[in-house]
Parts: C-alpha cells; structure tokens; sequence
C-alpha cells in the first residue's frame, strides 16, 4: 500500500470536504490525517490530507481522476507520493552552520531529501561537500558579473530538475526575475531580534542593547529582501551574565533548528502560501519524529 498526500487550495465553497473525501472513499482510499483551514478574511480554504490506497491507485490516476472535482471547485490541487524525495540545491557563503546542520541531518536520514549540488560563491565547504558525495559548484559572484553568476545557477537548477532551492546563509541577493521565477520554491533563513537590528555584526548590536531574546526566521524568497512568507520561527532567551559570542553561538543553533523545521514542512507539502503570510499545518503522526529531531 502506498501513502499519498493531497493538497488543496481554492476559494471556499461548501461541499469541498465532502467531496474530497467521497472521492477518496470512491478509490478505495483510507483518509489516515487530515488538516484544513478555512481564512476569513481571505476566503480562501486550505487542506491536507495523508492518505493510503488500499487498491493500489497509481498517483497519475488519482490525480486525473480527481482532476474534474478540482475544476469544479476552481482547486489548485495536487497529489503525491509520500515517499518521493524532494530535488534540493543548497546554497551557502562563508557561514557554514546550517550547511553542516543538513548535511548531518540528510545523513542520518532525518532529511528526507535529494540533494542534487551544493552552490557557494565560495570554497570553504567544498572538501566537506565533496566528502559527502555531494556535487559542489562554485560560482563565483562580483558587483560586475552578477547577470552571468545567475544565469548560471538557473542552468544548474534547470539541469539538475532542483525542485527547491535552499538558501543555508547564501549572502547574496537574488534578482527579482529570478524570485518571480522560483517563487514559493526558495527558502531563507535569518537572524531575527526584538528589537531588529540590521547590517554588520547584528549579534553584538543586539549584546550591547542588551537584548533578552534573539532568534531566527525561515521564509519563502520574494523580490522584497527577507520579507517573504514567514514558514518558520523560534527564539531563545540571553541574559545579562552571556557574552557577544555567546549570543553567535545561540543565534547558529536557532538559525539550524528553524530552517530544518522549515525544510521539513515544505517536502512534506504542509505549507501554503496565502498572499503574504503562510499557512503552515502541523506535521503528521508519521512525520512527526523526524521533523522534531535535534
């Protein structure tokens, strides 16, 4: 038996459950969660549902059987299987903590992706890239060269059929075509304090305001620099007796865990994007271990 998922997305409309779940039961499908959320203020309904054929329905028929009711409901739907491994290019400069992070986590099986390459305008982490059997590529990016470095990370992507680009402390900015491009398929991960602070050294800005929380934000890539849909945030409390470096240190550890929990939740097609916020549903029964892990 195999394991679906099936993802809906539509304006609200009564008869959507109903109808969803009718179908499944029609294929001798087994509903094992489910999670939907109905926006108010939008109008626009989300589901998620996990489900198993009993019958041995192949993900094209369930697809193209289901494909009249998503006309029907003005649905953007889509079914897949659970088990498939989401294509991921990573993507890092000089600040290797969350490259590390999912390289161990890939590893050890806690990060059920594909990782096709692994791009820095950089060569510090390519032995670690390498001595993972991972594909390492260097594109070297200049205030002059910037058209010609993008335009070969679209032909990496398009050849390595990338299906999400995962942004582990890359520090440059990606054009607006290219956020257009790959929308809702680019994650990013930054420091985030209460209150912000901005441009160099933010860590010691935040120790010498004396900050009590600092922590980190996932979010989807758009042309507006790290105002995306938010995925995913933590924080972690500092006092008084901690020191600049240690504020570093926390601020790496939540930056990891944050953007692993973000990873988590788009491969397993928990993530919806609703204008500029997101809806995000909690992980399911079987998926739960592994997405909490570390």
């Amino acid at each position: 038996m195999t394991t679906y998922v099936l993802t809906v997305a539509c304006q609200s409309k009564r008869g959507i459950v109903a109808a969803i779940s009718g179908y499944l039961a029609g294929k001798g499908c087994n509903i094992v969660d489910s999670s939907q959320f109905d926006d108010l203020e939008t109008g626009k309904f989300f589901m998620r549902v996990s489900f198993i054929s009993e019958e041995g329905e192949t993900m094209e028929a369930l697809n193209a059987g289901f494909a009249p009711i998503a006309a029907e409901f003005g649905m953007d739907a889509n079914i897949y299987s659970d088990g498939e491994r989401t294509k991921t290019l990573l993507m890092v400069s000089r600040f290797g903590h969350c490259l590390n992070d999912l390289l161990y986590r890939w590893k050890i099986g806690a990060l059920p992706i594909d990782i096709v390459g692994v791009v820095s305008n950089h060569f510090e982490y390519q032995k670690v890239v390498v001595n993972h059997d991972i594909p390492f590529h260097h594109i070297k990016v200049t205030k002059d060269n910037k058209p010609k470095a993008e335009a070969q990370l679209i032909d990496l992507i398009e050849t390595s059929g990338t299906e999400l680009v995962v942004l582990a402390r890359y520090m440059q900015v990606l054009s607006d075509e290219m956020c257009r491009k790959m929308s809702g398929r680019i994650i990013n991960i930054h420091h985030s304090f209460l209150p912000s602070f901005k441009g160099a050294n933010p860590y010691k800005q935040a120790y010498e305001r004396g900050v009590k929380l600092i922590g980190a934000t996932a979010h989807y890539v758009t042309a507006d620099l790290d105002e995306g849909p938010i995925i995913e945030q933590d924080t972690v409390r500092v006092t008084h007796a901690q020191s600049a470096e240690d504020y570093v240190s926390l601020g790496r550890d939540v930056e990891s865990q944050v953007l692993a929990r973000a990873i988590h939740a788009h491969i397993h097609h928990r993530t919806f994007i609703n204008g500029s916020r997101t809806v995000v549903f909690p992980p399911s029964p079987g998926s739960y271990a592994s997405e909490r892990m570390g």
